[in-house]
């Protein structure tokens, strides 16, 4: 009986020691709460991440617990060394709530919940530029706009590396707008925009645009606005001239179809006819007269007879009608 008694003395003495350590843990300095972080809280869809329990007293024998709604998902043992856990947030229920739990012999406590966010990057703004000249100033507007990615969106315009505006967030899907003015100048401006949100490392730029100087000599960019007019200028005179050609080639065409052809140099296609009727009133005939071309065709000289007047020889050619 004495024995049974010693034993329920003791578990009560080792209750008591449990209770007063507890107590003597509890107490801010000796036992705070365990925090949970990421590197982001905003990820994209079968983003890799990374959770890290902490705990600041780095004395004391820790058990960690890892837990994503009632679920555990990782225990370790340390002490002085947080835990770590790898991630992939490919679904909604990936995203959370996350809680950290430490427990120091019979105490525990537990981190704050920490939950993911889904966001899609921004892709390349678009930077467009209208300029309003006077004789002595410009004016100009710069309007950027991403047309994908989570909002808000954080907008800042640069000329060439120099910031030029703060940041302009915008909640919907509008363009921000930066209106600049300034004196007439030689100089060449070139402009662009940058586009972030909430995803880290997911900055894009526009592309720079270029506002030609005020001077006489506007170089390449007045080449690069001239250049579609010149070609479509090129493209209607080609046109114009290939509509007024073709009729006049048709016309010719047909002429030369209709004209009779000359097949080799027989006399007879090659003659010229022309009949004549006179018939005046009262004669009692009609005179028909025919013309003919002659062709001259070069013939073998014929035998000459002997005389002895004859100084030199003769060439004869045949007369066909």
């Amino acid at each position: 009986m004495w024995k049974k008694s010693f034993l329920v003395f003791l578990f009560s003495l080792s209750v008591q020691k449990a209770a007063l350590d507890c107590e003597r843990l509890r107490k801010p300095n000796e036992f705070p709460s365990p925090s949970l972080h990421s590197q982001t809280e905003t990820v994209m869809r079968g983003q890799n991440v990374s959770l890290s329990c902490f705990l600041q007293n780095i004395s004391l024998e820790i058990t960690y617990f890892l837990f994503r709604g009632e679920k555990c998902l990782q225990t370790q043992d340390g002490k002085g060394e947080p835990m770590t856990i790898n991630l992939t947030v490919s679904e909604a229920h990936d995203l959370g709530p996350y809680k950290c739990k430490v427990q120091v012999a019979n105490c525990s406590k537990y981190s704050h919940p920490f939950k993911f966010t889904f966001a899609d990057p921004v892709t390349a703004p678009v930077l467009n530029i209208s300029v309003i000249q006077t004789k002595t100033d410009r004016y100009i507007t710069l309007r950027c706009i991403s047309f994908n990615g989570s909002l808000p969106i954080d907008y800042i315009f640069f000329e060439k590396n120099i910031t030029i505006s703060p940041v302009i967030s915008k909640d919907v899907r509008k363009p921000a707008e930066l209106n600049i003015t300034e004196s007439n100048t030689a100089e060449v401006k070139e402009y662009r925009c940058k586009a972030k949100n909430r995803l880290p490392d997911r900055v894009k730029y526009s592309q720079p645009v270029i506002i030609p100087s005020t001077g006489g000599d506007c170089g390449p960019f007045c080449l690069q606005l001239l250049l579609p007019g010149l070609l479509l200028v090129l493209i209607v005179i080609i046109l114009i001239l290939a509509f007024w050609m073709l009729p006049k080639y048709k016309a010719r065409k047909t002429m030369k179809d209709s004209a009779p052809r000359v097949y080799g140099n027989t006399p007879m296609e090659a003659g010229i006819y022309a009949n004549v009727c006179e018939n005046q009133a009262g004669a009692e005939y009609s005179q028909e007269i025919q013309y003919a071309a002659p062709v001259f065709q070069q013939v073998a000289p014929r035998d000459q007879e002997n005389s002895n007047n004859s100084k030199g020889g003769h060439v004869y050619s045949e007369l066909v009608f």
